[in-house]
């Protein structure tokens, strides 16, 4: 899925030729939302830009599913998603990621003793970095592509005074009954897999069936045809299986957190209720045939909200952000300065 090679390639462009360098916030023990502990809970994060005398021009980007800050630096620049130049840049490695607390280096909770974790952790996570770590009392957006929108959009309503702006992008404020078949799908072939172990495997388990996964639901069948020869696809599938992709215990638990996502829960499961707490102005992005996060919740929530939609029409399905980044990003651009 998002974490896998496919994606990686697609929406890892060009980094900016100064990487901004990786730093860790040590937030101790987190109490998550199940009530479980969370020890010695570490974040990952970059900043690029400059915070105004005001600290009112802070942007904060969590990454998608598996992915990590490193790739989402190709977002940032004057032709990407956000401007250096003009706002300060808060990139974060969501929990479970392998850069951030993860089943994968955890010390005190490795593998699958590694607790379940929901978007509203991964949220509140980022909060506490921002308020105690870097003392920054408010944001002008949020933004956040795939499970980074799940995250937008868990952010809109968890800590409603904290942004002026909200942009998820092929995100869902609660995924669909089809998208839950989806991530339960790949679930099931990591458990399933002869090597899985009770998640203390000693390779990576279930890596061709995920590649395959990702080759059926990243893009379209349209796009996907275009883009292979029969006589390829075997091949193709022996070489992305081959690569060691995202660590599965650190795959379940994200796929759980965003398979738990309801971000109407709070409000007695009422969309409506849930849309009534938002405070920020919001741009919601969604593409039309995506197959991965399918677009209906997100386009019925922006409607509650009366937010500006952009759909993007494109074969590329969930991988529209990378497709039509530039179409994309010079969208959210103009909404940032608006």
């Amino acid at each position: 899925m998002p974490c896998m090679k496919l994606i990686l390639c697609a929406l890892l462009l060009i980094a900016p030729a100064a990487a901004q360098q990786l730093q860790f916030a040590s937030l101790g023990d987190l109490k998550l939302e199940s009530g479980e502990i969370l020890r010695d809970c570490r974040i990952g994060y970059r900043t690029f830009g400059a915070l105004n005398s005001s600290k009112s021009n802070a942007v904060l980007i969590p990454t998608w599913a598996g992915g990590t800050t490193e790739q989402l630096m190709s977002s940032v620049g004057p032709e990407g998603l956000v401007d250096p130049a003009r706002y300060y840049i808060i990139l974060v490695d969501a929990l479970s990621n392998g850069v951030s607390s993860s089943p994968s280096n955890s010390k005190q909770q490795p593998r699958m003793q590694f607790p379940r974790i929901t978007i509203r952790d991964m949220v509140n996570t980022q909060h506490q970095l921002l308020t105690q770590v870097l003392h920054i009392p408010h944001l002008h957006a949020v933004m956040g592509i795939s499970m980074g929108g799940m995250q937008t959009f868990q952010w809109m309503v968890a800590y409603p005074d904290f942004m002026d702006l909200a942009v998820p992008i092929v995100g869902s404020p609660r995924l669909a009954p089809y998208d839950l078949l989806l991530w339960q799908l790949e679930i099931d072939a990591i458990e399933n897999d002869a090597g899985w172990n009770h998640g203390d495997y000693e390779e990576n388990p279930s890596r061709a069936v995920q590649f395959e996964i990702g080759g059926l639901v990243l893009s379209t069948p349209e796009r996907y045809n275009s883009e292979h020869k029969r006589e390829d696809v075997l091949a193709s599938i022996e070489k992305g299986s081959s690569e060691p992709g995202q660590d599965a215990n650190n795959h379940i638990r994200q796929a759980q957190a965003m398979m738990a996502l309801d971000i109407s829960a709070p409000f007695a499961g009422s969309m409506e209720r849930a849309a009534a707490s938002v405070k920020a102005r919001v741009l919601v992005v969604v593409s039309p045939e995506d197959h991965t996060v399918t677009p209906q919740p997100a386009i019925d929530f922006a409607k509650l909200l009366h937010a500006e939609l952009m759909q993007v029409d494109s074969p590329c399905g969930h991988l529209t952000s990378a497709c039509e980044a530039q179409k994309i990003d010079r969208r959210v651009r103009d909404f940032l300065v608006r």
